[in-house]
Parts: structure tokens; sequence; C-alpha cells
């Protein structure tokens, strides 16, 4: 699905700049009640996102600073928009480490597929966003100790606190 939209700002500023999604765009593209896509700004390299409500019946995705960046993007500007729906296991690219981790761990990966879909994809972000492969490996072994630990529970506090004590050994 292509359409012409312009770059907003939402009024309490929480997620900054946003491409404008209109209702009957929305309706289309999720129709299976999936609110994952693909979007492809001006011609841009796909990324993975999710349409959220704007509070006035249309829709939108966020844009974070540095995707503003690398699409050269001010407010206000009009984009060409492509939308797809994202048929990805967890709605979001997995590094290839994290995807090994979860291979080679039965009972972490158990208690990692039990949880919701907006947890997975917030565990596979913390490790997304390392650009070491061996940070990324150690976060997905931290991550994973974390849930056994836990029976499947996220104390964000605890794993975060893991994360650090285990970075200070490096």
């Amino acid at each position: 699905m292509k359409f012409e939209t312009s770059i907003g700002r939402l009024k309490n500023n929480v997620y900054s700049d946003h491409i404008h999604v209109p209702a009957k765009v929305y309706d289309k593209i999720t129709m299976d009640g999936n609110k994952r896509v693909l979007c492809t700004v001006n011609g841009h390299e796909y990324f993975h996102a999710g349409l959220l409500p704007r509070g006035d019946g249309d829709y939108y995705i966020i844009l974070n600073k540095a995707r503003m960046k690398a699409f050269g993007l001010s407010l206000g500007d009009t984009v060409q928009i492509k939308l797809e729906k994202d048929k990805s296991k967890y709605g979001m690219r997995v590094p290839v480490e994290f995807e090994e981790v979860l291979g080679s761990d039965d009972e972490g990966s158990a208690w990692f597929e039990q949880l919701t879909n907006g947890k997975k994809r917030n565990l596979i972000h913390m490790v997304a966003i390392v650009k070491s492969s061996d940070i990324r490996i150690t976060k997905s072994l931290i991550i994973m100790d974390h849930l056994k630990a836990n029976s499947g529970k996220i104390d964000f506090k605890l794993l975060n606190e893991a994360m650090k004590v285990r970075n200070r050994k490096y």
C-alpha cells in the first residue's frame, strides 16, 4: 500500500516526530488485526514499525532522530510511504546472536516464547541496539539467564543491573 503523507509531531511531544497514517490506510492494512508493518519512506530501506492511534481517528508511525537524519527528513516534509504487512515472527529484525542463544537454550527459549509480543520486541531491541557482536551475545545470555531465574517474569530493573555488572567485567 502506497500513499503520500507528512511528518508531524504529537502535541505532547512524547514520541516526537512521526509519519501520519490516515484511518482509511490503517483500516485496509490491519484488516487481520495485525498492526505491525514494514515501512518504506521515500524509497529508503524499510524498517519494522507499529501503527499507533493518534487519538483523532488517525494513526502514526514513530520516526526516531537517527531515522529522521538518515532519511534527510524534517518536520512538515511530505513523504512517499509504502506499507507492507510485517509477517516476521517477532515484528522486528532479530540479531543472529540472539537467534543462536534462543536456539541453544531450550528452557530460556520456552520462557521467552511465553512473553507478550511487546516484551519480546523490547528484549530483542535491548540486544539489537548494540554494535558489538560479542556484547550482543553477552546481553542475549544475560536475558536468558534472567528469564530462567525468574520463571519467565521480567524485572527490568534487575535485568539492567545484571547487564551493568557484566559490563564492569569488560
